[in-house]
């Protein structure tokens, strides 16, 4: 009994200890939050949130310690309409929603014409970047309008309008009402013609399915010279219409053409992570000449995303999101599934993002190509730059055809993987470095004109398809084959397209060893490294130039 009242006597005191401490503490306003994390950074402790406020909840009942400018929200202030409307302009190219916010009073005053300049809350908008007009016999999806002034067209300044609709020949008479700056009635002219961007033999050829066009409108004498700020399509004249595209013209400032763009059809690589093979892919093409390039982006994986973003911010690549137009899915994973079993309808919408790129960059480069991530034009022998095997292929090429060629296409050989597997790894190349490690090839290519790759020259061609030009100006498109022994396609792949799987075999069985992408080898991999641990995909506890140049973590979270 003594001995529990000892004990009892003993806990009382320190009780009695711990109340006066804990009080002497408040008196001289003491911190209670733990010393480590009152000297992390203010950037650095949202990673230890958590913890903080676990620790707080236990130990403080009041919140007068807490400063309210220590959580990391965004206090910007709200935007003004100004800013609202670059941005949303930003998000949207294809809408005029500049024009309008500048003119949306003197718009809406009445006029002598029929038909009204649409409010932007009136326009019918489908899957976010596309436009609808409905007519009596087929529907519309508008992508976007572009300016037309190039020499060798002989419709004479046009606008191009780029969208889907779901008839094949579609025979219903359209108009394009005109809007331009200082105008409040529109100008109105018939549609000139519906350009049919597939061939029927490619199947899909019905109705009900959305086919892609390019449809041209002829801009009238009186204004020759005035780019309008906007065009609808109506199948009246006097309609209002449910669509108003911004009618894009991107020109140099100093009327300068930079040399080489790369456009690249809608990612879908929601559940593939191919960041690292990406930043390769980059980076080889920056180092060939690509001046910038172009990503259209359906749906992709996180660490995509970043890496996207990293060179987006270095102004190497410039990324545009896209959607499928109608009532095709564009939910994650569903729109997958539905690409990869429906294959006619992927290659139909791919015309879209082409096309487009193309438009958009008409007066910009001297050539545009549409490569996959798994494909680079490569120059061969003492060529290291595009620009100079264009130096040598275009006079080459006007020799057979002084009047020019419309493209130049390069011949498809395969770099299949388990060809580099069979002869080992290279040591003195990182394992993640896959187009360097991959040096062996097919012997024989694909057939000519067979899944080629082409430069376009954009004064020329009128439609683009994946491998070559569909239409062009002046005539038949005319493609000057580049010769192997100056070029070719490197196509890096798993296994052969499904119609060469007959031809697949042969191509594993007779290959050789091809070393040309080693001449950039050394920068190549310091510039791919270098990317690699600004984005932190390298485990920290790795030595990056230790074993293998060290390892890589495909986490998104880093």
């Amino acid at each position: 009994m003594a001995r529990t009242k000892v004990i009892l006597k003993i806990l009382f005191t320190l009780c009695v200890w711990s109340f006066v401490i804990i009080g002497v503490f408040k008196m001289h306003g003491t911190n209670i939050v733990p010393q480590e994390y009152v000297s992390v950074p203010l950037s650095g402790r949202i990673l230890l949130q958590k913890d903080v406020l676990r620790y707080a909840e236990t130990t403080s009942t009041t919140t007068d310690r807490f400063d309210p400018s220590e959580i990391l929200i965004d206090n910007r202030t709200a935007m003004d309409d100004d800013q609202l409307v670059r941005d949303v302009e930003s998000r949207i190219p294809s809408l005029p929603i500049a024009y309008w916010s500048k003119n949306k009073n003197f718009l809406q005053q009445k006029s002598s014409t029929c038909a009204k300049y649409p409010s932007i809350f009136e326009l019918e908008f489908n899957n976010i970047y596309w436009q609808t007009m409905r007519t009596s016999n087929g529907t519309f999806q508008l992508f976007g309008a572009y300016y037309d002034i190039r020499k060798n067209s002989l419709l004479g300044p046009t606008v191009r309008i780029l969208g889907m609709i779901d008839r094949i020949e579609p025979k219903v008479k359209t108009y394009c009402q005109f809007w331009f700056d200082g105008q409040k009635e529109p100008f109105i002219v018939k549609t000139y013609e519906y350009k049919y961007i597939w061939y029927n033999k490619w199947g899909n050829y019905k109705q009900g399915i959305y086919q892609p066009y390019l449809i041209a409108c002829q801009i009238p004498k009186p204004f020759h010279g005035v780019v309008p700020s906007s065009v609808s399509m109506v199948e009246k004249e006097c309609d209002t219409a449910t669509n108003n595209l911004r009618v894009i013209y991107n020109r140099p400032p100093d009327d300068q053409k930079k040399g080489f763009a790369v456009c690249v059809k809608g990612l879908d690589f929601l559940y593939d992570d191919l960041s690292v093979r990406l930043i390769e892919w980059i980076e080889l093409l920056n180092m060939l000449g690509a001046d910038k390039i172009f990503f259209y982006n359906l749906q992709v994986h996180p660490n995509i995303s970043k890496v996207l973003n990293h060179y987006e911010q270095e102004g190497k690549v410039r990324v545009i999101p896209l959607t499928l137009p109608g009532g095709q899915p564009n939910v994650p994973g569903f729109q997958h599934l539905y690409l990869t079993k429906k294959t006619n309808h992927k290659r139909q919408n791919e015309v879209i993002p082409y096309n487009d790129c193309l438009y958009k960059n008409l007066y910009l480069y001297d050539y545009i190509a549409l490569l996959d991530i798994d494909e680079v034009i490569m120059p061969k022998g003492n060529f290291v730059l595009w620009s100079e095997l264009m130096a040598k292929v275009v006079p080459d090429s006007l020799k057979v055809r002084p009047e020019g060629y419309h493209s130049f296409n390069f011949r498809n050989v395969y770099f299949l993987d388990d060809q580099q597997h069979e002869h080992g790894w290279h040591k003195d190349i990182p394992k993640y470095m896959h187009m360097l490690q991959h040096v062996y090839r097919a012997k024989n290519y694909t057939k000519p004109n067979q899944y080629v790759k082409c430069f376009h020259n954009p004064e020329k061609v009128l439609t683009l398809h994946n491998h070559f030009p569909l239409a062009c100006l002046g005539g038949v498109c005319k493609s000057y084959p580049v010769d192997t022994k100056d070029a070719h396609l490197q196509h890096y792949r798993a296994d052969c397209v499904n119609t060469l799987k007959k031809s697949c075999e042969e191509f594993r069985e007779n290959s050789e060893e091809d070393k040309t992408i080693w001449k950039y080898k050394d920068e190549l991999i310091r510039r791919t490294i270098k990317a690699l641990d600004t984005l932190g995909f390298f485990r920290r506890s790795s030595t990056m130039y230790g074993s293998g140049y060290g390892s890589t973590t495909h986490s998104s979270e880093r």
